[in-house]
């Protein structure tokens, strides 16, 4: 392990850092090229600021976790589904985070999605290039290291694949996918959206509104982002993170991950590991969701950790309604009253939409919506 001198000493300068992003950042071969080049340390962009790493909440070691819930029958079982109901709605309050199990994803469509993301970050750098870009708003399917790469205060330890619809109605053309994982992702897609349809009308149940209420605000005027991360491994885990602790900026976020572990989940002051579970999709709530609902469903701080031990991968998909869409947003009326006001103003989806990208990951919350 690095000793404490060692590491500021490494830390560099501003104008170092400046320069060391635009060299890694024009390689365009990510995290995955530092590795490939057999690198034993890891760049000073990458290393966290020592406040930073003093300063970090504990990890829990105590023998909790989100709660799994079992969604099988809620379609054809009343009492099943009024069981189940209470269940997303405690997690939700209490953790902001479950994992869902029997929810109609064969496992076998899992560990395809798994490895076809894991084949494309391993296929020939020059092939992956040609998807590299960090024009957000006008590519549908970008491959990149951070999106907030220049305004992070330390480069996370991670490459992504990011396809997003939040400008085109929920639609992709299947040819600006990668080949090596188009079919896997369509497959997969289609799949996710209808069981986001199921969790959004038990999270609707279960605050009292009409069942088709959350789906309609979201998927009404629909949008989403896939975003299929590669965690290579790290030779200093303990300097870096895999991505900083941060809210979603989304309606829901369902993830798929793989076996290897590393996320965690902020509950009662500390970092608590999300093991992963065969054939689990962990579901959590974001700002989004959190301003509608005005504070009745929380966006919980999670993060990825490092780890000497890779590739880890995942596929996170964001229910975050259309970009161009001139609906407005704000606390759903049911759920305040003169007793519980509206803790938030409207907005849009463009303006939330270009407010997260105006921040570092760690930065981005939604008390920019709070009224004053």
């Amino acid at each position: 392990m690095s000793t404490q001198s060692t590491i500021i000493g490494r830390e560099g300068s501003c104008s170092d850092r400046t320069n060391d992003l635009k060299a890694f950042d024009e390689r365009k071969t990510g995290v995955k090229g530092l590795v490939d080049a057999g690198s034993k340390t890891i760049p000073t962009i990458f290393i966290r600021p020592l406040e930073s790493r003093l300063n970090d909440l504990d990890t829990c070691h105590e023998n909790i976790s989100v709660p799994i819930i079992d969604i099988a029958r809620v379609d054809d079982d009343e009492d099943r589904t009024a069981e189940v109901v209470k269940e997303v709605i405690v997690a939700a309050k209490e953790w902001g985070f479950f994992q869902v199990v029997n929810h109609g994803i064969p496992l076998e469509m899992l560990e395809v999605m798994i490895e076809r993301i894991r084949m494309f970050h391993e296929q020939d750098d020059e092939v992956k290039k040609k998807y590299y870009n960090r024009d957000f708003e006008r590519k549908r399917v970008l491959y990149y290291c951070n999106h907030d790469l220049y305004k992070s205060k330390a480069v996370n330890w991670r490459d992504s694949l990011y396809v997003n619809t939040i400008h085109t109605s929920g639609q992709v053309d299947p040819q600006e996918l990668p080949p090596i994982c188009k079919d896997a992702m369509l497959e997969y897609i289609d799949h996710i959206l209808k069981l986001g349809d199921r969790i959004l009308m038990l999270l609707s149940m279960g605050l009292g509104l009409e069942p088709e209420c959350l789906k309609k605000l979201v998927k009404g005027k629909k949008g989403w982002s896939l975003i299929g991360h590669y965690y290579p491994q790290c030779p200093e885990p303990e300097l870096t993170i895999g991505t900083n602790g941060h809210a979603d900026n989304s309606f829901i976020t369902i993830l798929l991950q793989d076996q290897i572990g590393g996320l965690q989940v902020l509950y009662d002051n500390k970092w608590v590991n999300i093991e992963p579970v065969t054939g689990a999709l962990i579901v959590n709530f974001g700002n989004i969701l959190q301003i509608i609902t005005n504070d009745v469903l929380k966006s919980v701080q999670h993060r990825v950790i490092a780890k000497n031990v890779g590739p880890r991968v995942s596929v996170a998909f964001f229910f975050r309604g259309l970009f161009s869409s001139d609906q407005i947003y704000g606390p759903i009326k049911e759920l305040t009253s003169e007793e519980n006001p509206p803790v938030y103003r409207d907005f849009t989806i463009e303006e939330i939409t270009t407010y997260f990208f105006t921040k570092s990951l760690e930065e981005f919350g939604i008390d920019h919506f709070k009224l004053r």
